[in-house]
């Protein structure tokens, strides 16, 4: 299920999350090659991703079940 992204925290290990409007979250790593993320770090570049939507798998977990 596609939620918007509202914010973002740094977790224990010092990798970026994205705080979800439904109230879960998600990891935004930038760990190239598997994952390309630059903008995740700069404060500018994650503002710029408040309100894109991010496949929320923990949603769709809770609606199939």
């Amino acid at each position: 299920m596609q939620q918007a992204i509202i914010g973002f925290h740094l977790d224990e290990e010092q990798h970026w999350v994205a705080d979800l409007a439904c109230g879960h979250t998600q990891h935004v790593r930038h760990m190239p090659p598997w994952q390309n993320r630059p903008w995740v770090m700069t404060e500018q570049g994650r503002q710029e991703k408040i309100g894109m939507m991010l496949e929320c798998k923990k949603c769709d977990v809770e609606n199939f079940e």
